[in-house]
C-alpha cells in the first residue's frame, strides 16, 4: 500500500477520535472540565488572535531552542571525544552512566537553588536533557565507522582533523540525527514541564494557570497546539534528515 494511504488512515483515526470526544461531551459527559471540540476549537483562534498563545508559545520555544542547541552540541563534541580517545572514555564513562538515568524533574530543585527560576535553570535543564541522546548516539556512529574507510584516509596521509570532519563526522550522521530527533522531543517536554514546576511565563506556566482559572479550554487549545509544535518540528528534523541523508535513504531502500 502507498504511503499516502498510510497517512490518510492517520489522518482518519484522529478525526474519528475528534468526532468520539466531541460527542462524548455533548452527550455522555456532563462535566466543564471536558469542553466539546469545538470549543475548544474556538479557544485556539480566539488565543492566536488576540496573540496570547503566540507569546506564550514564543517564549517557550527560544528557552527550547537555546537549550537544545547547547546539549546536542556538547554531546557531539563530547561523543567524538570519547569515542575516538581511550582515555577520555575511561575517565568519563562512570561519570555519564551515573548522570544519565537521572529523571528531570529530580534535578529541577536542585537547579532552581542553584540558578533560580529564571530562564537559565530551564535552559541548562533541557541541555541537560538533550545532551545524553546525543551523546550516546555520536559515541556509537563513530564507533561504526567503517574501518576502511579509516585505513584510506591514513594511506592518504590525511591528517587527523581532516579525517574527522571528512569521515568520521559524515559517516555517523545518521545516528547524531537519530540522536537530534530523540533529543528534540525532549527539549520541548522538559521545556513544558520546567515552566509548570517553576515558571512565570511559557506554554507549561500558562496550561496550570487555566487549569486553576477553571478554564478547561483554554488548557485543551494550548495542549493541542503543543501536541501539533511537536508534529510539526518533528516533520521539520525529517526533512531535513532527509536532505543530508539522501544516500543514507537511498541505501536503505
Amino acid at each position: 500500500m502507498d504511503a499516502r494511504w498510510y497517512r490518510l488512515w492517520g489522518v482518519l483515526l484522529l478525526v474519528l477520535l475528534l468526532v468520539l470526544w466531541q460527542v462524548s461531551a455533548l452527550c455522555c459527559v456532563s462535566s466543564t472540565n471536558w469542553p466539546p471540540v469545538t470549543e475548544i476549537l474556538k479557544a485556539i483562534v480566539t488565543g492566536l488572535g488576540s496573540g496570547e498563545l503566540a507569546q506564550v508559545f514564543g517564549s517557550t520555544l527560544w528557552r527550547m531552542a537555546a537549550g537544545f542547541a547547547i546539549g546536542s552540541a556538547a554531546g557531539v563534541l563530547l561523543g567524538v571525544v570519547m569515542a575516538s580517545f581511550p582515555v577520555a572514555n575511561a575517565a568519563l564513562r562512570s561519570l555519564v552512566e551515573l548522570l544519565r538515568p537521572i529523571p528531570m524533574p529530580a534535578i529541577v530543585p536542585p537547579l532552581i537553588l542553584l540558578l533560580g527560576i529564571d530562564d537559565a535553570m530551564k535552559v541548562f535543564a533541557v541541555s541537560f536533557a538533550c545532551f545524553f541522546p546525543v551523546l550516546v548516539n555520536t559515541m556509537a556512529g563513530v564507533r561504526a565507522v567503517d574501518p576502511i574507510a579509516l585505513d584510506v584516509a591514513r594511506t592518504f596521509q590525511v591528517g587527523r582533523l581532516r579525517t574527522l570532519a571528512m569521515v568520521v563526522l559524515p559517516a555517523s550522521l545518521p545516528f547524531i540525527l537519530a540522536g537530534l530527533r530523540t533529543s528534540l522531543a525532549l527539549a520541548l517536554i522538559v521545556s513544558v514541564v520546567a515552566e509548570m514546576i517553576a515558571g512565570s511565563q511559557g506554554i507549561g506556566y500558562y496550561i496550570m494557570t487555566m487549569q486553576y482559572a477553571m478554564r478547561p479550554s483554554d488548557m485543551y487549545a494550548a495542549i493541542f497546539l503543543l501536541a501539533a509544535l511537536g508534529y510539526g518540528l518533528n516533520l521539520a528534523l525529517l526533512a531535513i534528515e532527509r536532505r543530508l541523508l539522501h544516500w543514507w535513504q537511498r541505501s536503505g531502500d
